[in-house]
């Protein structure tokens, strides 16, 4: 039986591709921590997590201190275990984004291994439902895009051969959005799926008054329109339009997504890998969402949710914004308008070693 010998902790600074804006925020850089675990057996899972620009010292702090030094001697095939003992070890901070940030960096790299050591995909080791995804981009739909360089963004995308394009939505005016809206639905037709997202920036008699006007445009679904702690509100926008409402991103554990999907509270659920904490309670809130007949869209991260949405059943969309491109040497495959899940044995990401050294914020830290 193999045992983790080490774990190596590290961070790399990623800057975004192009200029991000939404209603709330920038994305400044994505600070991206990284666990190595190496067994005795000779192999080493690579798992990693990110901010959007603030924490991830914190992150690297809690792995340094309080989560690697105790997988020392474990058993790395005990991935559920694990992610509950580790949990519960840190019960005082949880739930909470810090520490579901910092399990997932540990759970994807438990899973790298698993996998490597089953000589299998990440795809079919979780799953195995369906090996290619409809994708989406949401890279040429930021909000400070003015409605020309709007359209032909998602024109291009669609050229590209993307089926659908994620439009931002916020501005101070609801005619604002509409006009940026109502011009790409001109440009691209009725058949290309377009969707928008609020990042929470709205109280809920607002979004109830976007949400009626957005309705003409026949969008895919209305992401994040409120807060994500209120439950309330987003039952009381599901009662008043026919949008798919879609929640996920801000969650970070999947009892939550239990009461939003109990309450209809949502349409879609979007979870994220690293934000609910890894690959281990993210298949489980995937599972629950398809016991309610309920899609999952997950939100970024296209290089590991390629193969999370390919294990499961009821994934829908996968979200284009490349973020790994300058730290990995594989890039996300498309082919007619689906993303491809990877082949090779383990997470498929294939990391550029030399690049990520050369890009680290510290000297990695070793926890024997």
């Amino acid at each position: 039986m193999a045992k983790i010998t080490h774990v190596e902790v590290a961070q790399v600074d990623l800057p975004p591709k192009v200029k991000r804006t939404d209603a709330i925020q920038s994305f400044v850089t994505q600070e991206t921590p990284m666990v190595r675990i190496t067994t005795s057996d000779g192999l080493t899972g690579t798992g990693y997590t990110y901010t959007i620009g603030t924490g991830g010292s914190s992150v690297v702090a809690l792995l340094r201190d309080h989560l690697a030094p105790r997988l020392i001697g474990r058993d790395p095939a005990l991935i559920e275990m694990i992610w509950k003992d580790l949990f519960f070890a840190t019960h005082a901070t949880a739930v909470g984004a810090i520490t579901s940030l910092a399990l997932a960096a540990i759970d994807t790299a438990l899973w790298d291994l698993h996998c490597l050591a089953a000589k299998r995909p990440l795809w079919q080791e979780a799953g195995g439902a369906q090996a290619a995804v409809p994708v989406y981009t949401t890279e040429g739909g930021w909000l400070h895009i003015e409605p020309a360089a709007l359209v032909d963004d998602t024109l291009k995308a669609r050229e590209a051969g993307f089926r659908g394009a994620k439009i931002k939505v916020g501005r101070p005016h609801v005619a604002e959005d509409m006009a940026r809206l109502s011009a790409v639905r001109e440009a691209v037709g009725p058949a290309f799926e377009i969707m928008t997202d609020a990042n929470q920036a709205f109280t809920a008699a607002e979004a109830i008054r976007r949400a009626r006007q957005f309705e003409a445009l026949d969008l895919a679904w209305f992401e994040e329109p409120l807060p994500a702690e209120d439950i309330d509100g987003h039952v009381r926008l599901c009662n008043v339009t026919t949008l798919p409402i879609a929640v996920g991103e801000s969650i970070y554990h999947p009892s939550l997504f239990r009461e939003y999907l109990q309450q209809r509270a949502c349409s879609i659920v979007q979870a994220d890998v690293a934000r609910i904490g890894g690959i281990t309670p993210w298949l489980k809130v995937a599972h629950l969402a398809e016991t309610f007949n309920t899609p999952i869209c997950p939100h970024f991260l296209m290089e590991l949710h390629v193969s999370l949405c390919a294990a499961v059943p009821n994934a829908a969309w996968v979200e284009w914004i490349p973020q790994l491109d300058d730290i990995t040497h594989n890039r996300l495959e498309i082919a007619d308008g689906k993303a491809v899940a990877p082949m090779t044995p383990g997470l498929g990401i294939d990391w550029n070693w030399e690049a990520v050294t050369k890009r680290q914020a510290f000297t990695p830290i070793v926890i024997s």
